[in-house]
């Protein structure tokens, strides 16, 4: 009797929905097949969120009292990214042993008036699904924290004790001492050269200044870092109107609420901060040479060893941030590219860039070939980084200085576009993602007090003309030129036969005539 009501049921379904809608599944019910165009009976209408022009993508910026500047974006989830950006870093410890910066980045969440270790902070962060991370950079210290958005009151409160009250104790200086060591000898003996480089080619470009001093710690300034050094820096770089409190994903009314129950009124452990200290010295391009002879033989042993290589970094002078040359200079980077040799994939990766076409493509021998723009608030930085064996160096250093050269001609319409196009859509691409939109958002209203909004420097990048490129490149082609270098060094040109080339028409080493080889 059963079996035939359930008969029944399925018959006056199929009757109801047609036979290609009845699905039978496994589990023995069955469910009509309704077409996805297709409201579903029952169900309410769904209300979507919309947005009129631009103003709910608009930054919002409040100044408190005592000079500390909120800066919000909202961002639709569970989560937010919330931070504390402080205008200090390795370009300010001109009166200061170099590395204070360094060991900052190290202590960062440790113990505080609040919280007896790090560990007591970060179960505290687990409760809210949270984490936590300090960068430091040239010019920039970055304390940053990622957790619900319920969570926010504790998130703020957190990163005040942290900015303003670390214990600094004996032991967890110690141990960043170790540490720091440790990322020392690290960074001598990891296979990619990069950071190494473009801490020479600073020193080289800036030579005993600014953005030219030591971003990590020398080792002979290691056991010269103690609590009482520490504290007469903090006084002097950590207060209110050197800061911004910046997050990405909560109401801007409740982030400044928050701001002004635990940063408002804060006392540091250092006691009073003031500004009255602080280096305002601006960023002197000198140009020059850095050398570092090293056996770069044994760098990477195992089954395929990367083969002994010399690396060469050349620089020339670019323009700040804050100039209107700096777009220009971002689209003339891009047009360079470069990467390594066994960089796989499509147009996509950069392979239509000048340094893939004019440079790997043509000359085999050459393992890799990248171009970087380093931009501060006062000066910037464009290299191009080589690498090839050390008897091919010279032959690498004159390619190089001609593709400088190059940059001067007429830029091709189809490869200007290209770039253009190339570097919207990582700008686009990077600024999906939480933590950048938070970065970007911090450090732009630290160093200009506003926040430029993406499809603004969309429109900046658009209007970049071949024009542009040619006037930007003969300005920095007038500049004298940095160099880095690394490696076996026996056949690397002399600094004055560099310049040379780079002040020629054609971008050529001066020729030498070698009685015996």
């Amino acid at each position: 009797m059963a079996a035939h009501m359930s008969r029944c049921r399925t018959w006056s379904r199929v009757q109801r929905f047609g036979i290609a809608a009845y699905r039978k599944y496994s589990s023995g019910g069955g469910y009509p097949n309704i077409s996805l165009s297709t409201p579903l009976p029952g169900i309410p209408k769904p209300v979507f969120a919309s947005v009129d022009g631009h103003e709910k993508y608009e930054t919002k910026i409040t100044t408190l009292e005592n000079g500390l500047k909120v800066a919000s974006q909202n961002k639709f989830g569970q989560f937010c990214t919330v931070g504390i950006l402080i205008n200090s870093g390795s370009r300010h410890e001109t009166k200061y042993p170099s590395g204070i910066a360094h060991f900052l980045e190290k202590l960062a969440f440790s113990s505080t008036a609040q919280y007896g270790s790090k560990d007591e902070i970060l179960l505290t962060l687990e409760k809210h699904g949270g984490i936590c991370d300090c960068q430091t950079s040239r010019d920039t210290t970055m304390y940053a924290v990622s957790a619900e958005v319920k969570g926010l009151d504790t998130v703020v409160s957190l990163l005040s004790d942290a900015v303003l009250q670390p214990r600094l104790l004996d032991d967890e200086i110690e141990m960043t001492r170790m540490a720091v060591r440790f990322e020392l000898e690290d960074l001598n003996m990891r296979p990619d050269p990069e950071p190494l480089l473009t801490e020479m080619i600073h020193s080289a470009a800036y030579r005993g200044n600014t953005v030219g001093l030591p971003r990590f710690c020398p080792a002979e300034n290691v056991d010269k870092i103690d609590k009482n050094v520490l504290h007469s820096y903090l006084q002097n770089y950590y207060c209110p109107e050197r800061m911004v409190l910046a997050g990405v994903g909560i109401e801007h009314d409740q982030l400044v609420e928050c701001a002004q129950k635990y940063l408002l009124d804060g006392k540091p452990v250092w006691g009073t901060s003031s500004a009255a200290n602080v280096d305002l010295s601006v960023a002197q391009y000198t140009g020059g040479i850095v050398k570092m002879e090293k056996d770069m033989s044994n760098v990477s042993l195992g089954p395929t060893p990367i083969p002994e290589l010399t690396h060469i970094m050349i620089g020339l002078e670019s323009c700040s941030f804050l100039e209107d040359d700096f777009i220009p200079f971002a689209v003339l980077n891009m047009m360079m590219g470069g990467g390594g040799s066994f960089s796989a994939g499509g147009p996509g990766k950069g392979m239509f860039t000048r340094l893939y076409l004019n440079v790997l493509n043509r000359h085999h021998w050459m393992y890799n070939a990248t171009s970087y723009h380093h931009s501060y608030e006062d000066s910037g930085l464009l290299c191009i980084h080589a690498s090839a064996d050390p008897r091919q160096v010279r032959e690498m250093v004159e390619i190089i200085t001609r593709e400088f050269i190059q940059m001067g001609g007429s830029a091709g319409e189809m490869e200007l576009e290209r770039a253009k196009t190339q570097l919207k859509s990582m700008l686009m691409m990077n600024l999906e993602s939480r933590p950048v939109i938070f970065e970007d958002v911090g450090r732009q209203v630290l160093s200009t007090g506003k926040r430029k909004l993406p499809h603004e420097l969309c429109d900046l990048i658009s209007s970049v003309t071949a024009g542009d490129i040619k006037r930007v490149t003969t300005k920095m082609l007038r500049s004298k030129p940095a160099v880095a270098a690394l490696g076996d060094l026996t056949e690397l040109p002399s600094y004055e036969h560099i310049q040379a080339a780079l002040s020629s028409k054609d971008g050529r080493l001066p020729r030498i005539y070698r009685l015996f080889r």
